[in-house]
């Protein structure tokens, strides 16, 4: 007769479950220390304007004393500098005193923060050795509602928790049904989370003051992606989904975005993610579209759609899988089911009180293997919900 879980096993149950938060914070110490404990520029490009002798030899004087960390170039005027400032081919401009005038550097601090505060230290240096303070002119300046420059990294953050969050319910909660269920599902909460968060960055907390239809749309795709390839994933890995979409959408996500750090100030590694990762497309789409003139936004958007089309990808090949599953438990069901009406055939005529003894014991059977279940869905929504 059975007792219940005994207090050795139920030790080795919650260790099994401790491995998950154990294994999140190795992750995020290493993706976040790793992205964000030094910043330090490489091949971050500023320009000299002006084409004279006096121009290009302080070009040269930067490039050497950088070592790699700044790649200076010369252009011909002023508004050739603010171009690549727009087009973030630049991240700063120096134009050097002239006429009486004070040196001027120009910045577009909504390209990145961060970066224009690295290349204002560059310079208000260079400016120092003039004898001459410096001028910042800022051709980009974020929203009054964003001084920091990082409210768009911010509602990535939200949509990410939202659309990851959403994936652990879907997937415990509504692992019994089709995967066409789940996926409108998925499709219905990635409208509603992509809705909450264009409503807080705009009119609640005006991070974003104008674009916001655009905005939305990103924020759709993006939180359309997480959400299809985190219940494609759940087929296959069950419990560690959500560590699965963690690794995904926050440790490699967070840190290669750009919302903090530009790959410029960061390890190649995440500068290397930058390029085709969701969180990244996220990022500069709308940067382009809200404050650079829609510069790189077509390219966003693909990113941000082949992460989507993935994640349907990845839940067709799901279903394609639960279904053979499917038919493959349907025989051994069936053996089961002929081979106790069997023993309970056999042995009635013999003793009349066996049968009701195999009958309940294939009963307690199915009755616990349905309860584990439940049990293994609701410790995976609870551990989510901590997390």
């Amino acid at each position: 007769m059975s007792t219940g879980p005994t207090p050795q096993g139920a030790v080795r149950h919650v260790l099994g479950h401790l491995l998950t938060p154990l294994l999140m914070c190795l992750g995020m110490g290493l993706a976040y220390l790793g992205a964000f404990h030094a910043p330090d520029p490489h091949d971050l490009r500023v320009d000299i304007v002006g084409s004279g002798p006096q121009a290009q030899v302080l070009a040269q004087t930067l490039q050497d004393k950088g070592a790699g960390a700044l790649d200076v170039r010369t252009v011909p005027d002023r508004a050739a500098a603010t171009t690549a400032l727009r087009e973030q081919s630049s991240f700063g401009a120096y134009l050097p005193a002239g006429h009486g005038g004070a040196p001027e550097l120009l910045v577009a601090s909504a390209g990145s923060g961060t970066s224009a505060t690295a290349v204002e230290t560059v310079f208000t240096q260079v400016a120092a050795e003039q004898g001459e303070p410096l001028k910042v002119t800022d051709v980009a300046p974020v929203s009054s509602g964003d001084p920091t420059g990082q409210g768009i990294f911010f509602l990535l953050v939200t949509l990410s928790i939202g659309s990851y969050a959403s994936v652990a319910v879907i997937g415990g909660a509504g692992g019994v049904l089709p995967m066409r269920i789940r996926a409108l599902l998925a499709a219905g909460m990635s409208l509603v989370v992509s809705v909450v968060g264009t409503v807080l960055a705009g009119p609640v907390f005006h991070l974003v003051d104008h674009g916001l239809a655009g905005v939305w749309a990103m924020s759709w795709m993006y939180c359309a992606g997480i959400l299809m390839i985190g219940i494609g994933l759940h087929t296959y890995l069950k419990r560690w989904t959500t560590l699965g979409v963690m690794v995904l959408f926050v440790m490699l996500n967070f840190t290669s975005s750009g919302g903090i750090y530009r790959p410029e100030l960061q390890p190649g590694f995440f500068g290397s993610l930058h390029a085709w990762w969701n969180g990244a497309g996220f990022v500069e789409g709308v940067r382009g579209h809200v404050y650079l003139d829609g510069h790189g936004l077509g390219g966003n958007l693909l990113v941000l759609a082949l992460w989507a089309v993935a994640g349907l990808g990845l839940t067709c090949v799901a279903a394609r899988t639960e279904a053979r599953r499917r038919d493959a438990a349907v025989p051994e069901a069936g053996s089961a089911v002929v081979a106790s009406g069997t023993v309970a055939g056999a042995t009635a005529g013999a003793t009349a009180g066996v049968t009701p003894g195999v009958t309940s014991e294939v009963t307690a059977g199915v009755t616990a293997a349905s309860a584990a279940e439940a049990a293994e869905a609701e410790e995976e929504m609870e551990e989510t919900v901590a997390v």
